[in-house]
């Protein structure tokens, strides 16, 4: 069963940009796409643990700060050296003016 959690409101994400969002101890990034999608990501990289939401979006690519390596967001796919594990995405839902994440 999906746990739907309230992460943020439509207007708080530019479009092809990321926010952070926390909750229970653990650290989501938020994305919203050029074509006003969302989607929900880890919210560290798998590298070194770095906060993705400190990244620069790209289309469908977010770039970790720290060494450069990049994912694609909708799939979590791995796509840039250091990077070699995916991350893991959660599924998205907009009600209401709120975006929520399916946990």
């Amino acid at each position: 069963m999906t746990d739907w959690v309230a992460a943020c409101a439509e207007g708080d994400i530019d479009e092809e940009d990321v926010m952070r969002f926390d909750h229970a101890g653990r650290t989501f990034a938020i994305y919203r796409s050029p074509d006003d999608e969302y989607f929900a990501t880890d919210g560290l990289c798998t590298h070194e643990k770095v906060h993705l939401a400190d990244g620069l979006v790209m289309d469908d690519i977010i770039e970790c700060p720290k060494h450069n390596g990049r994912f694609d967001y909708r799939t979590g796919a791995a796509k840039g050296a250091p990077v070699c594990v995916d991350l893991a995405t959660y599924p998205v839902k907009v009600e209401g003016g709120q975006v929520y994440i399916g946990l």
